[in-house]
């Protein structure tokens, strides 16, 4: 009977019949079968003995919890770890190349990877179901949240695994560093399962503020919100409280739901184009730029939707607002710095671009559509885009918002001054990203070998060097205010310095980075005349 089901999933799906005939083996299966049982049967026993005949739906209640537990770290960690290790081995083997020469579509062969790669794990956690939903509706607990459970833990599979696939796509740097990258994968999705699960479980904990996105990963909060009484919190789940944008989201179980399912849906939909994309060309940049002007938008409407609402008659502007706004400024600083790394393309493509422009094949094309979108372009306008959409909302907020402090019974950004000097920060923040990112393609230029490696390390001296000099020799801001200017941090500076000194720091930046971007456009022009004169030499 396996053997005809297997052959019937060949015809719907070649590579899940591949991967299926590789690993539903006697005994593999008999494995898995024998170790699902068993650990039911010492789950049940274990428990049994501690209660009494009068507390059975403490019983169940006690199984229903512990299989949870059980779903999520099993399904997660051990299938994060499969997916990544078994493309490692299919890299290393050269068998991945082949895969991507079959005329299957990159959907089918990643579902394919999706459901036939943890199946093993699959199959022992169906056996366990019927215990866990025999527990469950034992413990009085009602089916539409089990079934709701069934549904986010599905959904986070899918992100988790497609995250997986993304990471092993791209460990193929080295065959010693291969067989870690499974390891290294799985070790961090358990470190997120379970910090996250900590601040589920604690309590007064609340999830109005930035890192609140990052925690709707984890199933662990809707199961908490799911089965209230599974656990013993004060304040209950810290979903009864959720907004987005000031919705309340927390008050109804199928907005929870809903918007659990969602939040994974469009980013697992997202991360699979990005593995489509790369699949048939793992050589090119992991993503387009168009697809970073999306990501970016993206994050900064989830991550300003749980922000902006701060009650600030209860709470302190520097332990609530001001703390949300730096992880913020933080978040925005990595994604810029990664989208810099990502999208600058390297010598040989922006030659080649320079060369088919300079010969005029793509004159058809407008310049900045090319710098907008071609792949090949440098990077410049790209960043310059995406660093407009972080702006954006920090512009509205500015505009809007007056926000009390409670520590000097006043109101910041009171003024017009006060709200001219951010934005002027503002704009400092947006010329010294720009310097990074010319400095980067810069670098990425040049003939050297090794030149990301380069092009990270000038990058993070850059960044990096002069806030710690200033604390290596105990050097305040409000001592040298204007050298903090110009380090990573130049909104340390605007409550020390005045809006002439930050409005000449912006003149500073503007002028530095206008001589760079003379540079690059000179050295991208050279390029492209340099290669259409030895092209024509060797015909």
């Amino acid at each position: 009977m396996m053997p005809n089901l297997i052959d019937k999933i060949g015809d719907w799906n070649p590579q899940l019949f591949r991967e299926l005939k590789g690993r539903l083996k006697f005994f593999n299966v008999a494995i898995a079968v024998a170790t699902s049982l068993l650990l039911q049967l010492v789950l049940f026993s274990y428990q049994l003995p501690q209660f009494p005949d009068d507390t059975w739906p403490e019983h169940w209640e006690h199984i229903f919890l512990t299989l949870s537990v059980i779903f999520v770290f099993t399904l997660l960690v051990a299938g994060t770890y499969l997916i990544i290790n078994d493309l490692a081995k299919e890299e290393t083997r050269g068998t991945l190349n082949f895969i991507r020469l079959s005329p299957q579509s990159e959907t089918s062969i990643l579902t394919g990877k999706l459901l036939g790669v943890p199946s093993l794990i699959y199959l022992s956690i169906l056996l366990a179901v019927p215990l866990h939903l025999w527990a469950g509706l034992s413990a009085k607990i009602a089916f539409s949240g089990i079934l709701s459970y069934y549904a986010i833990l599905a959904a986070s599979c899918i992100f988790f695994y497609s995250a997986a696939l993304l990471l092993g796509l791209f460990s193929r740097s080295g065959s010693s560093f291969q067989p870690l990258v499974g390891f290294l994968g799985s070790s961090v999705v358990l470190l997120f399962l379970f910090i996250t699960m900590v601040l589920a479980s604690s309590d007064s904990n609340t999830l109005n503020n930035s890192t609140a996105w990052f925690r709707l990963f984890n199933p662990w909060d809707v199961t908490n919100y799911l089965f209230p009484n599974l656990f013993h919190i004060s304040d209950g789940s810290a979903l009864r409280n959720l907004q987005f944008f000031y919705l309340p989201l927390g008050t109804s179980v199928v907005s929870v739901v809903g918007f659990h399912l969602l939040n994974f849906g469009l980013c697992s939909y997202g991360i699979l184009q990005v593995v489509k994309r790369n699949f048939r060309n793992p050589k090119g940049s992991i993503i387009s730029k168009e697809q970073s002007y999306l990501l970016v938008a993206f994050c900064q409407l989830m991550m300003w939707g749980f922000t902006v609402q701060t009650d600030l008659n209860n709470e302190r502007w520097d332990e609530r607002v001001g703390g949300n706004l730096v992880l913020l400024a933080v978040y925005n600083l990595v994604l810029i710095l990664s989208l810099i790394v990502v999208l600058s393309p390297h010598r040989q493509d922006v030659q080649d671009w320079a060369r088919y422009r300079h010969q005029g094949v793509s004159s058809r094309k407008n310049l900045w559509q090319d710098l907008i979108s071609a792949e090949k372009s440098p990077a410049l306008v790209a960043i310059a885009i995406n660093l407009t959409i972080v702006t954006i909302p920090w512009l509205v907020w500015v505009s809007l918002t007056s926000v009390f402090d409670a520590n000097n019974d006043q109101t910041w950004l009171s003024s017009d001054i006060d709200r001219f000097k951010v934005l002027l920060a503002i704009a400092l923040s947006i010329s010294l990203m720009m310097i990074y990112a010319t400095i980067a393609q810069l670098i990425l230029l040049l003939k050297t070998p090794k030149r990301s490696f380069w092009a990270i390390g000038t990058l993070g001296t850059a960044m990096f060097l002069p806030p710690i000099i200033l604390q290596f020799l105990d050097i305040s801001s409000s001592e040298y205010p204007t050298v903090w200017l110009f380090s990573t941090f130049p909104w340390a500076a605007i409550q020390y310095c005045g809006v002439t000194t930050i409005f000449m720091a912006l003149l500073a930046e503007l002028s530095i980075l206008t001589l760079l971007n003379f540079q690059l456009t000179k050295r991208v022009r050279l390029a492209g005349e340099s290669a259409t004169k030895a092209l024509l030499a060797g015909r």
